[in-house]
């Protein structure tokens, strides 16, 4: 009895795989959204490198690494795009030049209960600064091709991003830029 039970148990940890799949940068990305009193800016950044882990299906770790100089405004262009793009690139806000990628690396996984169903623990570095979030996320898998996304919201100012911010500058008027900003999720895997 015991010899069957420690051959069942070793049978079903073995047959469990985690299988470690790349992201594909060019199907991948993350767009942002901030928030203004006087409106919004939204646009993209490209996904620099990332991978995804299953274990026999089941997502269970990961992490991507957002390259900071692809900073994109997408709602406005020309003169004005290219200056709010410089400007989020400068040290008021992310500081490309000292720090070119943000990263995020999954610590924690929990099914929610449905399949692809997923509640996210992970630390989040800007700037040099890490901070552990959580977030709901869905993966999806088509032909052997996984794509998760999430949707996600941040406060800039845990990250020393504070130009602008009311919670720091008074009397900004209609110049105050919120603190929190979203952050849209899509990595999709290579095959």
């Amino acid at each position: 009895m015991i010899k069957s039970l420690l051959l069942f148990t070793t049978t079903l940890f073995l047959a469990a795989t985690t299988v470690g799949v790349s992201v594909d940068t060019e199907a991948s990305q993350v767009t942002w959204k901030g928030y203004k009193v006087t409106g919004s800016h939204e646009g993209t950044i490209a996904v620099q490198e990332g991978d995804l882990e299953f274990t026999d299906g089941v997502l269970t770790g990961g992490g991507f690494t957002i390259n900071m100089s692809t900073i994109k405004a997408t709602d406005i262009s020309g003169g004005s795009a290219a200056k709010l793009e410089g400007h989020l690139k400068s040290a008021d806000f992310f500081g490309v030049e000292a720090h070119p990628t943000a990263t995020f690396k999954i610590t924690k996984v929990v099914s929610r209960g449905m399949e692809g169903d997923y509640r996210i623990t992970g630390d989040i570095t800007i700037k040099e600064t890490t901070e552990s979030i959580r977030f709901n996320a869905k993966v999806i898998e088509a032909d052997g091709v996984y794509t998760a996304t999430a949707d996600l919201k941040l406060d800039r100012t845990d990250f020393d991003v504070r130009y602008g911010s009311g919670s720091f500058i008074d009397n900004l008027g209609d110049k105050t830029i919120y603190d929190e900003f979203d952050l849209g999720i899509t990595l999709v895997t290579k095959k």
